[in-house]
């Protein structure tokens, strides 16, 4: 039986949220609050496949410190433009 699209996007920001390190929970868990609802099938598809992938390494990925797999590079990308502009709006650059 096929999921319903509403039911597998709150599936997949409930665990985009509760991640196992606090980073990868601000940097997925921002990204499922604001994109899942506009993302195809295909997308729904990547980013489901990328929340079961080691919190470590996606973290390497993201900060740049390691090459992602080809399929997740665009998506790293992303991940990385959004957490860099949003640790530059952060009060902690102001100090």
């Amino acid at each position: 039986m096929d999921e319903p699209r509403e039911t597998r996007i709150k599936r997949m920001r409930i665990r985009a949220w509760r991640r196992g390190i606090k980073e990868m929970d601000l940097i997925l868990g921002g990204y499922a609050d604001d994109r899942l609802a506009t993302l195809d099938d295909d997308g729904l598809a990547l980013f489901e496949a990328v929340m079961g992938e080691n919190d470590h390494d996606l973290f390497a990925w993201v900060t740049g410190n390691a090459q992602p797999p080809a399929r997740y590079a665009p998506l790293m990308a992303e991940l990385s433009q959004r957490a860099a502009g949003a640790a530059k709006g952060s009060e902690f650059n102001e100090i």
